[in-house]
């Protein structure tokens, strides 16, 4: 078995590492909150250390908050202009219907007339009275045959 022998720290062999430096990197400048610098305070503590630091200053009460609408203006308005184009929509879709119901209509009067016009034109020209005497046909008699007539 092997003892442990116990060295004293200076016989120890000692490892140095020595760290390359790192190129600085440009950063961008960082703004500082502009306003007095505060005094700089030491305290000594109890057990003879002394911490310097700023003091800090009380804190101010914040100002309350301003009231908000619980929705904002631009929710409404958006809100307001979708209901007035649903309602545009909606009536020019009323107005499309009304005219194309209106000009159905207006084809179905121009047919009415054209057949009850058309059908007086017709009896006028075609009926009886206008001809110079015509020769009156009595086929209540004929014969058919093979579908052909004989009379």
């Amino acid at each position: 078995m092997t003892e442990h022998v116990r060295h004293a720290p200076a016989q120890r062999a000692a490892t140095v590492y020595q760290p390359a430096p790192i190129a600085p990197i440009p950063a961008a400048p960082i703004v500082l909150a502009t306003g007095p610098v505060p005094a700089v305070q030491s305290v000594q503590l109890p057990d003879g250390r002394i911490v310097t630091g700023y003091a800090l200053s009380p804190h101010a009460p914040a100002a309350p908050p301003v009231a908000r609408p619980v929705v904002s203006r631009t929710a409404v308005n958006l809100a307001l202009g979708g209901i007035g184009f649903a309602a545009v929509c909606g009536g020019l879709l009323i107005l499309t219907s009304f005219i194309a119901a209106l000009a159905a209509f207006v084809h179905q009067l121009i047919i009415l007339a054209a057949v009850i016009f058309g059908g007086a034109v017709a009896v006028r020209v075609l009926g009886p009275g206008h001809g110079e005497g015509g020769t009156v046909v009595n086929i209540g008699r004929a014969v058919f045959k093979r579908n052909h007539f004989h009379g």
